[in-house]
């Protein structure tokens, strides 16, 4: 198998040009990018493969966290918690409420990403309990434990509210575990997108290999 794109191929602004000399025969390359050029924003690994094996590929190694947000205002930061995902790997986003959500932040990561929408957080719930996955709230509230100084559950869903509001009162109620951010400054939050990187990430350093 070729992992690595021809090193002859031309490079651009935004990805790599037109494959130069004899394609590829491994059935993971797309035809299309071949002959046009791949300008997706995906690592070097995947330059020319089909969007269809790059998601087979990494459901081969995915982390065992999902992450879950609650969509009831149409919160732009939920793209960007996408991104997050797909970038650590997450095993699953989940929407919790309304089914539509802005993308534009995702910049098309979602299409690496499995996604689930769950009407409301009493769905949500079932699902993770049928699945054994303690969920875990992530807001600044009383009873939150530090998170710098907590052992995250390596099967998990990270819970996430929106901007401004948090999480619901349904939502906290069902949490198996509250963790915060701490924080040092004057403002009494972060972004909600923000804090959604640095808790996948502290997932990543106590779990990932």
């Amino acid at each position: 198998m070729t992992d690595e794109p021809n090193p002859s191929h031309e490079l651009t602004t935004h990805g790599v040009g037109p494959w130069r000399g004899e394609w590829p025969t491994e059935a993971h390359y797309d035809p299309e990018l071949l002959a046009k050029g791949d300008t997706r924003n995906v690592i070097d690994r995947y330059r020319y493969w089909s969007m269809e094996a790059i998601v087979a590929e990494l459901d081969t190694r995915r982390h065992p966290f999902h992450v879950a947000i609650e969509n009831w205002q149409h919160d732009m930061n939920i793209g960007s918690i996408v991104r997050s995902a797909n970038a650590f790997l997450a095993d699953t986003v989940h929407i919790i409420g309304r089914r539509r959500w802005n993308k534009r932040g995702a910049m098309v990561t979602d299409r690496y990403q499995h996604v689930l929408n769950h009407p409301d957080v009493a769905t949500f719930v079932t699902w993770a309990r049928e699945h054994d996955l303690p969920i875990v709230a992530v807001d600044n509230l009383p009873g939150s434990v530090r998170i710098e100084s907590t052992t995250l559950p390596e099967r998990c869903v990270l819970l996430f509210g929106q901007e401004g509001p948090g999480l619901s009162d349904e939502a906290l109620a069902a949490a198996d575990l509250s963790v915060e951010i701490t924080q040092f400054g004057s403002t009494r939050s972060i972004n909600a997108s923000a804090a959604a990187a640095i808790v996948m990430h502290v997932w990543v350093t106590q779990h990932a290999g």
